[in-house]
C-alpha cells in the first residue's frame, strides 16, 4: 500500500571504532539497550519500529510533527546520559528524517523517504537532526506560518519546533539537491529562530547578552589569514577592497557573501551572482549550496566562492569558528600580545 509518511533513521555514530577498541561483547549489550530504548520512544511518540538495522533504528510515523518531538526527545536524552558513560562508550545519535509515498510490505517499509531519511542520518553528523523540506512543510500546512521561503527559520507554533534552513545540499544516490533543515534540539542553544522569546524580552536582556560567548571566526585564502571578532556586526568577503576579507577572483562578486554571529550562532549569508558553497571538516563529503540564502557555520572547514568545490580552481577561503567564554583570551589576541 503506497501511503504517504515520515520515516525516522536513527544511528548510533562512532560504533565501528567502538566494537573495534573494545570487547564486543560489551559494546554489542550497550548498542541492543540504547536501540531497544529507542524503540520505546518511538512507541510512547505513537510511531513504529518498522526495523532494527544493527546500530540503528528505521521508523516509521502518521505525524510528522511527533517524528520530530521523538528525534528531539532522543538527542536531549540520549546526550544528558553520554556525560555519565566511559568515554569509549559515548556513541551519539545521528537522525534522518524524510516524508513521502512509502510502500508497505510484509511489515518492512521502502520508498524514496526511507532512502532520504537514511541519507541524512549520515548527513547530518553525531547530535544531529537533518530532515526534508517535505517534513517542514508538512508542519507549517498545520500553522499560519505561510508559505516555506528559502531563507525561513523559525518556530513551529504548533510543535514548538525549532528548525533553520542550510540550503539546497547534494545528496549521495539522488539525482537532485534537497533543501535540508536542520532541528535545533538543545534546550542550552537560543537562536534567532526564538521570534516569539525576542518579542517578550525586557529592557534588562542587554545585560543577559553581554554574558553571551565571544565568538571569532579565522578565514585564509592563499595565504593570507586573519580573524574576525563577531558580535559587533557582519563581516563581508568579496572581490572590492571595502570588503572585510578580500578574495581576488574575477568569479567572486563584489560583496560576495556576509558573515554574522546571530545570537550564539554563526551564519552565512550568499549574496553572490554565481553562489557559494560550504563543506565541514567533519564532514567533507556533503557540500551545501547556497544562491541567495544561508547556512551555520561551526568547527571548521571550507567556503567555495562563485564555483563549486569540484571545479579544481575555484576560489576557496579555509575557515575556523571559535566561542570564547567570557572574559577569556582570545587565540588571535594571545598571538598579537606574544609578537
Amino acid at each position: 500500500m503506497n501511503l504517504a509518511q515520515t520515516m525516522v533513521f536513527v544511528d548510533l555514530a562512532g560504533s565501528t571504532s567502538t566494537f573495534e577498541a573494545l570487547d564486543n561483547a560489551q559494546v554489542a549489550d550497550v548498542v541492543t539497550k540504547v536501540t531497544q530504548w529507542i524503540h520505546r520512544v518511538v512507541e510512547a511518540h505513537d510511531g513504529r519500529t518498522v526495523k532494527f538495522l544493527g546500530d540503528g533504528v528505521l521508523a516509521q510515523f502518521k505525524d510528522g510533527g511527533k517524528a520530530i518531538q521523538a528525534a528531539v526527545f532522543l538527542q536531549q536524552n540520549h546526550t544528558e546520559r553520554l556525560r555519565k558513560w566511559p568515554e569509549p562508550l559515548r556513541m551519539g545519535l545521528k537522525i534522518g528524517i524524510a516524508t513521502g509515498a512509502v510502500i508497505e510490505m510484509a511489515g518492512d517499509a521502502y520508498g524514496d523517504a526511507v532512502n532520504l531519511a537514511s541519507r541524512l542520518s549520515d548527513m547530518a553528523g553525531e547530535h544531529g537532526i537533518w530532515t526534508s523540506e517535505s517534513v517542514i512543510s508538512t508542519l507549517n500546512a498545520r500553522t499560519s506560518s505561510g508559505p516555506l521561503g528559502p531563507q525561513d527559520a523559525h518556530v513551529s507554533g504548533l510543535d514548538g519546533i525549532r528548525y533553520r534552513a542550510l540550503g539546497v545540499v547534494p545528496v549521495r544516490g539522488l539525482a537532485q539537491p534537497q533543501s535540508v533543515f536542520q532541528i535545533e534540539w538543545s534546550e542550552d542553544v537560543t537562536t534567532d529562530l526564538m521570534t516569539v522569546q525576542a518579542l517578550l524580552q525586557s529592557e534588562g536582556s542587554n545585560a543577559q547578552a553581554e554574558d553571551q560567548p565571544q565568538t571569532e571566526i579565522a578565514l585564509a585564502w592563499l595565504g593570507f589569514s586573519k580573524t574576525f571578532v563577531l558580535g559587533s556586526g557582519p563581516l563581508t568577503i568579496g572581490r572590492i577592497p571595502d570588503c572585510d576579507f578580500v578574495v581576488g577572483d574575477q568569479r567572486v562578486s563584489r560583496v560576495h557573501a556576509r558573515i554574522e554571529q546571530v545570537s550564539n550562532s554563526v551564519v552565512v549569508t550568499d549574496l553572490s551572482s554565481f553562489g557559494t558553497w560550504v563543506r565541514f571538516s567533519d564532514n567533507p563529503a556533503t557540500d551545501i549550496a547556497l544562491r541567495r540564502n544561508e547556512c551555520l557555520l561551526y568547527g571548521a572547514g571550507e567556503i567555495s566562492l562563485g564555483s563549486g568545490f569540484d571545479d579544481f580552481s575555484a576560489p576557496v577561503a579555509a575557515f575556523r569558528v571559535v566561542s570564547l567564554a567570557k572574559g577569556a583570551s582570545s587565540p588571535a589576541a594571545t598571538a598579537r600580545h606574544a609578537a
